[in-house]
């Protein structure tokens, strides 16, 4: 299905959602219930709690869609800003109190427990060294690489320009590298240390 196809279903959905149209709401609900949870999860760290802050997205979403105005951003960013600011609210709750982040990681593979650690300990490292970027670089790398999202629809989501999201992820990618291969074990001037 070509875009524009794409936004005409869209928009047909949410005019129909917006009617109390429950057939509507649930097909939105599955084209975007995945790319909303991989984002919280890389926001927040934590399956249970993204899980949590995904139900209130939704929740939020359906109990105010009828103010949804269409103003040339898809309804996706809508659907992100919620998040964002669920997110932002979660985690000034929770900054006083200690949590272990990634308690539970959906996707770790059971079969081999070698690897399985590997594999945790990259997404740990990984997610301790988004931590450490600025808000705006940790949000669009949670919405293009987390969501998924195209920069077309971070931008709508973030409220900016394409052109300040294509920088912010340019400038958030070469931190991570940076972060990252500079940690004990990492790579550092191209060489395996």
């Amino acid at each position: 299905m070509d875009g524009s196809c794409q936004v005409h279903l869209e928009e047909s959905l949410v005019k129909r959602a917006q009617q109390r149209d429950t057939a509507a709401f649930a097909a939105i609900y599955e084209e975007y219930v995945d790319r909303v949870y991989r984002y919280i999860l890389l926001r927040v760290g934590t399956r249970v709690d993204a899980e949590d802050l995904t139900e209130q997205v939704f929740l939020k979403a359906l109990e105010s869609i009828d103010s949804f105005k269409w103003r040339g951003a898809p309804f996706g960013a809508w659907l992100f800003r919620i998040a964002q600011n669920l997110v932002v609210d979660f985690v000034r709750r929770k900054s006083r109190r200690q949590t272990s982040p990634l308690e539970e990681w959906e996707g770790v593979a059971t079969g081999d427990p070698e690897s399985a650690v590997e594999l945790k300990l990259s997404i740990e490292e990984t997610v301790a060294a988004v931590a450490r970027l600025t808000e705006a670089q940790r949000q669009v790398i949670a919405l293009r690489f987390g969501a998924g999202l195209s920069i077309a629809e971070a931008a709508g989501a973030m409220g900016k320009s394409e052109g300040a999201v294509k920088a912010l992820q340019h400038s958030a990618l070469v931190s991570l590298r940076r972060i990252l291969n500079t940690r004990p074990g990492g790579v550092q001037d191209g060489q395996e240390v």
